[in-house]
């Protein structure tokens, strides 16, 4: 196929960049015709790697990489180890495609530590990191997460209220300090010392200085039982029962083992899973299963490469010995500076050749393999699952073709208010959220709610889209893909009202060849054009389940936006009228309080305790809430 002029003039465009590229350590970034950023690598010599992109592209993920470049970018850097972190904070900032990333990375949780109050909570959360707050994570496993919460509150006994200040409106202690989970700082059983013994002891747990916990566990256990504090020492020898109930339980080599990390990652075209063996004191303390994107298909050694620098960048500790595979060899020393460097101390990365560490890597190694499998299994099942649900709802639906892309729309509001429609899009029987739209509508009238209306105009406003999409090319920045592509099936979250508003709005579509039908949720009843009574299928079915989760999916994408706008119209009511309070003020004080309605009931001396508000300015805020309250 012939060049066109435009492919030509970005050929010759990228060789004139790639002539100017250094020959020396450093970072490049590659930007799509958007200016997004698609990938973010770093070299020894940045011209050396830059033209291998383009001279030796083996996989289909590489060969579409090099055909999105439109600019390069680099920075030079002075060494090997900050190329490392450079590239990282990259990675992490941008989050380009074509880069290893953790799958669903939003999603991992964290033990967090709220040392920014006087009595600090341990949390279970998945909130994006506080400067003044600690983290331990991230887990690849909520539940294991939540188990490790419940064995940290029995032993240590910290509060599990929410909000800055411990305790609730009665003034009494809660059921936890009556069954030996909280010590009750809410009614001053326990000082701000005690508690921060205790929460001492929550960090060198999830740090994993074990041996320290059973030396402090026993200690305080013979201390009690000699000054005949009998119960004491009993509920302190049951918390050091449950730590080496543990630790013996997870034990997986000799003490002399120490504390490290094993990493391991198996790779299968696109697809990679890293497997984390945190070992402490010899013990086992976690487990982690990681599964990664890898859509350029890159071998071991580079998968593992960025997969530690992810993973690391969000450790709070990293351990002094790290173990990894023979393919990440080259980098070894750069790694290990850069972690020294995090940790403030010596850090060895190293492949283990021999022992308990060589068991321990070839373990993780098989354990990375058959997570693969097992999700190559899971995806397999879940594929024809989609495929059978696919034949069956155009079987009942009497469609010419099997619907590959379902649309469906559903309206939010409250009285009338912050009226929103959604759109989402499943492909294959699978959600695609790249498409998933929101809308706000815009023709009603203020307070009065009308489905109806509401409906009409969002699909309206949808095939709008879709005849302006036509006009420009697939390579055009404004070009949308969502409203670009025709659906094969549109489902209207509603009755044969939201189905008749649907149909006079979208009769572009159905003249090519686009099925409307509408889901009522009572009975789940499909209302189809031309056909007085509805289809009613048994709830078993695997078309009624597909439809259900599509319309189950709008109408949770609508309630999150509806959601998000009622939110910011109430924070701008109850915040924007504070005096010294802009954007920036603001967020500190939801940060700190949690919710507008926290800070307008908050006391003059909690205000002023709010870090990076001046006193005056909490005053002042104090004193116009408290004038408004009058």
């Amino acid at each position: 196929m012939a060049a066109t002029p435009t492919s030509e003039g970005r050929r010759t465009r990228l060789a004139e960049q790639r002539k100017r590229l250094p020959d020396g350590p450093g970072v490049y970034l590659f930007r799509d015709a958007r200016g997004k950023v698609i990938y973010v690598g770093k070299a020894k010599s940045i011209r050396k790697r830059v033209a291998s992109h383009f001279s030796n592209p083996v996989t289909r993920g590489a060969f579409e990489m090099v055909d999105a470049i439109e600019t390069v970018e680099f920075i030079l850097v002075a060494s090997e180890a900050e190329a490392l972190l450079t590239e990282q904070n990259f990675i992490k900032q941008y989050r380009p495609r074509f880069n290893i990333r953790l799958r669903d990375d939003k999603s991992y949780p964290f033990i967090a530590i709220s040392m920014d109050e006087d009595f600090p909570r341990v949390y279970f959360t998945r909130e994006r990191h506080r400067r003044e707050r600690l983290y331990f994570g991230p887990y690849s496993n909520a539940k294991r997460v939540r188990g490790t919460l419940d064995l940290l509150e029995k032993v240590f006994q910290f509060r599990s209220c929410q909000g800055v200040e411990p305790g609730r409106r009665s003034g009494s202690p809660c059921l936890d300090y009556y069954i030996k989970r909280c010590g009750a700082p809410c009614v001053g059983y326990v000082d701000k010392a005690q508690y921060r013994e205790a929460i001492d002891g929550v960090v060198a747990f999830l740090s994993g200085r074990y041996r320290e916990i059973e030396r402090d566990l026993e200690g305080r256990m013979k201390q009690a039982a000699a000054e005949h504090e009998f119960e004491t020492a009993a509920l302190e020898r049951n918390r050091l029962r449950a730590v080496r109930h543990l630790l013996e339980r997870q034990r997986v080599a000799n003490e002399s083992v120490g504390t490290l990390d094993i990493v391991a990652v198996a790779v299968q075209g696109t697809d990679a899973n890293a497997q984390v063996f945190q070992v402490r004191d010899g013990v086992l303390s976690d487990r982690q299963s990681f599964y990664l994107e890898n859509v350029t298909e890159q071998g071991t050694g580079d998968v593992a490469l960025e997969f530690m620098l992810q993973y690391y960048g969000d450790q709070m500790t990293i351990p002094p010995q790290v173990i990894v595979q023979q393919e990440i060899e080259e980098d070894l020393q750069v790694l290990s500076e850069m972690f020294g460097e995090r940790r403030g101390s010596r850090v060895e990365v190293r492949a283990a050749e021999r022992g308990d560490k060589r068991r321990l890597l070839e373990l993780a190694e098989r354990n990375a393999e058959l997570a693969l499998e097992q999700e190559k299994l899971k995806a397999e099942r879940r594929r024809q699952q989609r495929v059978a649900a696919l034949d069956a709802l155009q079987d009942e639906l009497r469609l010419d073709t099997l619907p590959l892309r379902i649309e469906c729309f559903d309206i939010s509001n409250l009285m009338g208010t912050h009226t929103v429609a959604s759109m989402v899009v499943f492909e294959g029987g699978a959600p695609k959220k790249s498409d998933y739209r929101r809308f706000t509508i815009r023709g009603l009238e203020h307070g009065v709610p009308d489905d109806f209306a509401a409906m009409e105009e969002v699909l309206t406003r949808r095939l709008a889209q879709w005849e302006s999409q036509q006009d420009l090319s697939p390579h055009d920045p404004k070009r949308n893909e969502s409203f670009a592509t025709l659906p094969n099936l549109i489902v209207i979250d509603g009755g044969p009202g939201q189905l008749g508003a649907g149909l006079r709005a979208l009769e572009g579509f159905r003249e090519r060849g686009v099925t409307v039908i509408s889901l009522a949720k009572r009975v789940e009843e499909i209302f189809v054009p031309n056909r007085r009574d509805p289809i009613v299928l048994g709830h078993d079915t695997p078309a009624l389940q597909l439809l259900q989760r599509v319309r189950d999916e709008a109408h949770r994408f609508a309630i999150t936006h509806h959601r998000t706008r009622r939110d910011r119209a109430m924070t701008a009511s109850l915040l924007d009228e504070l005096p010294g309070i802009g954007p920036a003020r603001k967020r500190t004080l939801l940060n700190h309080f949690g919710s507008p309605e926290a800070v307008v009931a908050a006391t003059r001396e909690q205000l002023e305790g709010v870090p990076g508000l001046p006193g005056k300015t909490a005053r002042e805020i104090y004193a116009h809430l408290h004038r408004t309250g009058d």
